[in-house]
């Protein structure tokens, strides 16, 4: 199961708020492909390795998963965490 307190971290911090609002509309997307979304539509002045930082806290709250697709790192957003976590708030 998820844990919750790691949950409510990832989603303290604007700007993984905004990647996890990007992968929301497409699912999955390539590090680049986020790093430049969030550079040309948010005019975040983030670097890739800063955005990798964000990233590791979001996996590590089960939010986002990542995999090796040849020589790109493709990002999946997981929504299930959240739901779990207001379920029983919300039913």
């Amino acid at each position: 199961m998820w844990d919750k307190d790691l949950i409510f971290k990832a989603l303290a911090d604007s700007t993984r708020r905004l990647i996890l609002d990007e992968l929301s509309e497409r699912n999955e997307m390539t590090l680049y492909e986020l790093t430049s979304r969030l550079i040309m539509k948010h005019n975040l002045s983030i670097s890739r390795q800063g955005i990798a930082k964000h990233i590791t806290v979001l996996e590590e709250a089960g939010l986002l998963t990542s995999i090796r697709k040849g020589k790109f790192r493709v990002l999946i957003f997981n929504n299930e965490p959240l739901r779990n976590l207001l379920e029983g708030w919300i039913e």
